[in-house]
């Protein structure tokens, strides 16, 4: 498509930002905007998924809507526009605006449409790479500009009516928009904190994780607004079972989270060699304990269950065999220690099966892991999982235990050495002090690369996991 400079400068063109590794399409499952409506930098216009997870874009300027380029559930190639913007809404060149049909395919990425991007930035999916950038913060808008106050006025009133608030009265001045970082306005956004109520303490009155967290507890006190719920994913976003003659057969669509992991699972099982050891171990001081923390006050408002221990036993065995947490790089023909432990946590979801980390574990007191597995788990519930989230995990633990299962052969998630399953813990017959008792018991498996991990060390690495469960005050003698 040819433009005119004019029309390239009214009209911005949003591609599908470049996922990375080595991802080259997504899924667009929502579209929150329609053809007319007002956009502001940083509002969010759609859910994608791709096959890392589902997560939503925010438009990198401001203007009102002209075209939608796809309808939801269609899968677009990273570099396609997806939305047309009129940056200059009401001016007299209309008759020149690029005709862009909903739906339609995406032109070919050319001269233009780079020169239509905003400069000092790229649009990336959320925790994937740093866009370029000038050193320098971009100015604050403010009154000073003319025309703009009205256009982020409707924009603000038209985000409120979508999240379900009353839209704000009408202002004379510009729309001062709060200064904050994107994984700060995805945490007040989780959190149900309002931006523009918060004082901001970071330099350049930036608003920090710690004034949004400072707001939330000021707001205990105070029983809040039920929130609107969530979106339902569009019909198309999941996939379509198609019924053959007869009702006797459904075919689904195999793609996003569970083609991704079918494929990751494939190319672990054929590539890394695994061995799987299994111990059945009598839990029941870690049991006693789990119960005893549920009353500390140090661990007040967080979660204590029995996989916070077991993952404290898991960094425990670690430390002391740092030798299992490792992975095999193939093209090097290399082991790569890994100084720091990133925690994975398999998790079940509605889209299928993801494998969220809790960053440098290693290095969280017990309280601390808490929060991190609360909040792991309940991001992955929501769906609000983010690529980066599930990036660089060195191993994993799954809890087969949930469903009633005693236990199970894992497979390793990719690039990692190590993985343990957790069975159910149920009451049963065991010899304790020479004596036949009910006792709460459990089977832990432990799958290893054989490449990185041979017999010997994995099973210390199983039995110091039972070992710390059967006497937890190991956590203590052993950390």
């Amino acid at each position: 498509m040819t433009m005119t400079a004019d029309t390239s400068a009214r009209y911005r063109e949003f591609k599908m930002p470049d996922v990375g590794e080595g991802l080259t399409e997504a899924e667009i499952l929502k579209w929150y905007v329609q053809p007319g409506d007002t956009v502001v930098d940083g509002q969010v216009v759609c859910e994608v998924e791709t096959a890392k997870a589902a997560v939503e874009l925010p438009i990198p300027y401001d203007g009102v809507v002209h075209a939608l380029r796809f309808d939801e559930g269609t899968t677009v190639d990273v570099g396609a526009s997806i939305i047309t913007v009129d940056v200059a809404p009401g001016s007299d060149d209309s008759a020149a605006a690029p005709a862009a049909p909903a739906a339609a395919p995406a032109e070919p990425v050319g001269e233009a449409d780079d020169a239509a991007e905003p400069k000092g930035r790229q649009p990336v999916l959320v925790g994937y790479g740093v866009s370029e950038s000038s050193t320098k913060r971009r100015p604050r808008r403010g009154a000073a500009v003319p025309g703009q106050g009205a256009a982020a006025s409707a924009g603000a009133a038209i985000q409120a009516e979508m999240n379900g608030h009353a839209a704000p009265a009408p202002v004379a001045e510009a729309l001062t928009r709060p200064l904050a970082k994107p994984p700060v306005r995805k945490l007040a956004k989780d959190l149900g904190v309002d931006l523009t109520t918060i004082t901001p303490t970071g330099p350049d009155g930036i608003i920090t994780r710690e004034d949004v967290h400072a707001a939330t507890a000021a707001a205990t006190a105070v029983p809040e607004a039920p929130e609107a719920p969530a979106p339902a994913p569009a019909p198309a976003a999941t996939a379509t079972p198609v019924a053959a003659a007869g009702g006797r057969e459904t075919r689904i669509p195999v793609k996003g989270v569970r083609k991704a992991t079918a494929a990751a699972m494939v190319g672990s099982a054929f590539t890394a060699p695994h061995v799987t050891e299994f111990v059945t171990v009598d839990v029941t001081r870690t049991m006693r304990l789990v119960e005893e923390l549920k009353s500390d006050k140090d661990m007040a408002g967080v979660r204590v269950n029995p996989l916070l221990l077991i993952a404290k036993a898991l960094l425990v065995a670690i430390k002391r065999h740092p030798e299992v947490n490792a992975t095999w790089d193939e093209a090097a023909q290399e082991i790569v220690l890994k100084h720091y432990v990133n925690l994975g946590i398999a998790a079940a979801t509605p889209r299928g099966l993801l494998v969220p980390n809790i960053k440098d574990a290693h290095d969280q007191t017990l309280p601390q892991l808490a929060q991190s597995l609360g909040e792991l788990v309940s991001t992955a519930r929501e769906g609000k999982t983010t690529p980066a989230a599930m990036q660089g995990g060195t191993v994993t633990i799954t809890n087969v235990g949930v469903f009633g299962v005693d236990t199970g052969t894992p497979i390793l998630n990719p690039g990692e050495s190590a993985i343990l399953a957790v069975g159910a813990i149920k009451l049963q017959p065991w010899v304790h002090k020479g004596k036949v008792k009910p006792r709460q018991v459990t089977t832990l498996a432990l799958s290893f690369d054989h490449r990185l991990v041979d017999g010997e060390l994995g099973s210390k690495v199983l039995a110091d996991v039972a070992a710390v469960l059967e006497q937890p005050k190991r956590l203590i003698t052993w950390a």
